[in-house]
């Protein structure tokens, strides 16, 4: 059976070289039309191939997918997803080869293909799965290290837990958005260092986080732990992650119980799923971890994803600059640690359950996933192209975040995560 992962393939659809959707990638969203309803469908190129259409069509009809093609009229992943990963394999392999140049099966169907195949720009895209849990980790070394310097002592930035398990808290899944939705700045407490008491209104510190989520694809019962050798089985893929931050909100709530209102007015998520198995060929090793993790996350293989990733800041009639390029290799606890914690107390995990890396900084200035370090606490405001600076953001922002592997002469792209600052809504 031929390899998706092919770099020869190719489509017969025209595919620019530099799309984020070629025939080596094929991430699962859920779009809608007038006509159509929510449905599952496979980004290609400029396109969405429409699973419920290529079902009907019998097109799946030598695959054991249970309850199809109803399973590909829903308002999210999670039903396909709990179908399994040899369902999840089997329909990314069957999409292969009928998007493959040398097949007719489907291109030479007139019908079919004009039925399957959606121009992306004509469709709405919905989030991708509904969450019924969301877990925010820290793992970024040089996140961790940049905000123990600005907040703690720089001589001993990292708390004594750090390097010793993947630190993270539960968020807020009922305000996960999807990705073009606009955020709304949060009202809230914050206190200044030199004021007497605090006070109440919009957030003066509006940031974004640069992070890269993975969907949980298999859930777990009460009380069961996962090895770390089996923690990827239960990953279904990965999406861009933006977890909207309001520092002074953050800075004045977070002791002792960690982040509250200053993370859960919003985070926003991007509407494709690329798989892990259309990561396989970016495998990295990460960093070395020092001192030597305990046994249930010590991890003999290679755990890390080099993924390019990149912020820009628009602002409202302005152009766009690109503020920071950083990469998802930099992790310091890989995925398979972070569920394999999370797991490791008997916590149930569910399908469509995200699970987001943490601010993904890099060791230079320009690779630092978030304004707070990108403009040292405020210190040192940054240019944008327009002439404006920014200490944070302002209203009608608008952030966007893109992640893409490359290798071989073969892109696999994300598409993008986007959102505009709204202001606050009056007191």
């Amino acid at each position: 059976m031929p390899n998706p992962n092919n770099p020869a393939l190719h489509s017969w659809i025209d595919i620019a070289p530099t799309s984020d959707f070629p025939i080596q990638n094929l991430p699962f969203g859920i779009f809608e039309t007038p006509e159509r309803g929510p449905r599952v469908g496979v980004a290609i190129g400029e396109y969405v191939l429409d699973l419920y259409a290529v079902s009907q069509f019998g097109f799946f009809e030598d695959l054991d997918i249970p309850s199809q093609p109803k399973v590909f009229r829903r308002r999210s992943l999670n039903q396909f997803i709990a179908l399994g990963r040899p369902v999840w394999r089997a329909v990314r392999q069957r999409v292969s080869e009928l998007l493959r140049h040398d097949n007719g099966e489907l291109r030479d169907h007139e019908e079919a293909m004009r039925t399957c195949l959606v121009r992306q720009r004509e469709v709405q895209m919905l989030r991708p799965v509904k969450p019924h849990n969301y877990t925010d980790f820290y793992s970024s070394i040089e996140h961790a290290t940049n905000v123990g310097i600005m907040f703690r002592d720089p001589a001993n930035a990292l708390l004594p837990n750090w390097r010793h398990i993947p630190i993270g808290y539960h968020g807020r899944a009922s305000s996960i958005v999807v990705s073009g939705t606009d955020v709304r700045r949060p009202n809230g407490q914050r206190k200044a260092p030199d004021a007497a008491a605090p006070t109440f209104g919009p957030s003066q510190q509006l940031d974004f986080e640069l992070e890269v989520a993975f969907v949980c694809g298999k859930s777990t019962e009460l009380g069961h732990s996962i090895p770390l050798q089996h923690a990827e089985e239960h990953i279904f893929g990965l999406v861009l992650f933006n977890d909207w931050s309001a520092r002074d909100i953050q800075s004045w709530e977070y002791v002792p119980l960690g982040p509250f209102l200053g993370k859960s007015f919003g985070s926003s998520v991007s509407p494709w799923v690329v798989t892990l198995d259309a990561l396989e060929p970016f495998r990295v090793a990460g960093p070395v971890q020092e001192p030597e993790p305990l046994l249930y996350l010590r991890q003999p293989d290679a755990h890390n994803f080099d993924l390019n990733l990149a912020v820009t800041i628009q602002p409202a009639g302005g152009p766009e600059t690109t503020v920071c390029r950083s990469n998802f290799r930099y992790m310091y606890w890989s995925m398979a640690q972070q569920l394999t914690h999370q797991a490791s107390n008997g916590c149930n995990l569910q399908v469509g359950d995200l699970y987001a890396s943490g601010t993904i900084s890099g060791h230079t200035p320009d690779s630092f996933g978030s304004m707070l370090e990108l403009a040292w606490k405020g210190s040192k405001p940054l240019p944008l192209a327009d002439g404006s600076e920014r200490k944070f953001l302002l209203d009608g922002d608008t952030v966007t975040m893109r992640g893409f592997a490359e290798k071989d002469g073969v892109r696999i792209g994300f598409g993008e995560v986007r959102g505009t600052v709204l202001p606050a809504n009056p007191l």
